[in-house]
């Protein structure tokens, strides 16, 4: 018999520094596995040390990244990006970018960990929130749309790979017909239907990594938290 027994929980850290991670813990509690999900809200370095994966809410990514430093947090998510699984809902996708654009004055301080680039407030103002169905093939009931809610929402505005990168794959896109029309990101006679553009793309996996570029968290349907356990951070455990 092996020495080595697995490990009979699964550490799923929240980075709890300021936007929605009390609804990323409610949507975790509830996952239907085998394995115990043990939730550890990360607000300093040794709550990160704990933890075999990563969790970063939607919010206002500035204060986030500012708070994160103030805290001696910084640092080291950006080591904790590079070795373990994480997944960034909004606010976290931008952190998790490799560039952004629309930034505010100042710039932007990014986690990095995902060849995207992002820009920030995409579609616009509070008021140019929507929310849309989206289809995802890995889902669990994969014919079941998930409900999408974009508030402030970045957009994909390109996939930047190196070739000794982890493949990205696109698991969602918006649907033809649904993108918003209130702020245009390119010249008016370009089709901004074309499942072609990369502003359809909102949610990509790379790696042990994930982006959504909407919020999983304000819906009662906890099945991307569930994907994102069980094929980016089960895979992942030694």
């Amino acid at each position: 018999m092996d020495a080595y027994q697995p490990k009979k929980d699964v550490i799923v850290g929240i980075l709890a520094l300021q936007g929605a991670f009390a609804e990323h813990q409610v949507a975790l509690q509830k996952l239907p596995f085998q394995k115990k999900v043990v939730i550890v809200l990360v607000r300093v370095a040794d709550d990160l040390a704990r933890c075999d994966a990563l969790i970063i809410p939607g919010g206002e990514s500035t204060t986030i990244a500012l708070l994160a430093r103030l805290a001696g947090l910084l640092e080291p998510l950006r080591t904790f990006v590079k070795r373990k699984p994480t997944w960034g809902t909004c606010a976290g996708a931008i952190l998790l970018a490799q560039a952004v654009e629309n930034t505010k004055k100042g710039g932007q301080e990014l986690l990095g960990g995902m060849s995207v680039t992002v820009a920030r407030n995409g579609w616009g103002s509070q008021v140019e929130s929507f929310e849309a169905p989206l289809l995802v093939d890995g889902l669990r009931d994969p014919d079941q749309t998930f409900p999408g809610v974009f508030i402030r929402a970045p957009v994909v505005m390109s996939l930047d790979p190196k070739p000794e990168d982890p493949p990205v794959e696109i698991i969602a896109r918006l649907p033809a017909g649904v993108l918003p029309h209130a702020q245009k990101l390119v010249s008016s006679d370009e089709d901004d239907t074309d499942p072609r553009d990369p502003r359809t793309i909102v949610a990509i996996r790379q790696g042990h990594h994930m982006l959504t570029t909407f919020h999983p968290e304000l819906t009662k349907d906890n099945r991307f938290h569930e994907y994102f356990v069980r094929a980016c951070v089960i895979p992942s455990l030694p």
